[in-house]
């Protein structure tokens, strides 16, 4: 499954899902998580009187944030940046509004690249759809 599925399903649990859960529902291998975990854009996951990792509903919400970036195109170094800005609080509100707005100009010119794409997709199709009706008896 991948970030892009449409219909996910939360792990069924109390705010406690383990890092198969997770993976599932993410997409995300147990492998990424643990290195999200270690680069710092995942972080204080709690763990288990045995050490397993126990993730949050917050967590959850967390990854699919990141998911969206990564869909996005956005570097993991600025997605780290981002998640070092939010762990330092309130004061990097400006920080985190240049990140994101910055990252948005770049977003916006990959719209247009593909909305310029499409076109010529669309244009192909048409002119082929013509061709072939006027090929067929």
């Amino acid at each position: 499954m991948s970030l892009t599925t449409a219909a996910r399903v939360r792990p069924a649990g109390q705010d406690h899902y383990s890092i198969s859960e997770v993976a599932s529902y993410t997409g995300l291998s147990a492998h990424t998580l643990r290195w999200y975990e270690r680069i710092g854009l995942l972080n204080d996951v709690h763990r288990s009187h045995t050490g397993q990792r126990l993730y949050t509903d917050a967590d959850l919400d967390w990854l699919d944030l990141i998911g969206k970036l990564r869909l996005t195109g956005m570097p993991v170094a600025d997605m780290v940046r981002y998640a070092e800005l939010v762990r330092a609080g309130d004061d990097t509100f400006t920080a985190r509004i240049q990140l994101f707005r910055e990252h948005r100009e770049v977003v916006r010119q990959q719209i247009a690249d593909l909305q310029s794409t499409l076109a010529v997709l669309d244009f192909k199709i048409d002119f082929y759809e013509g061709a072939a009706s006027r090929c067929t008896p």
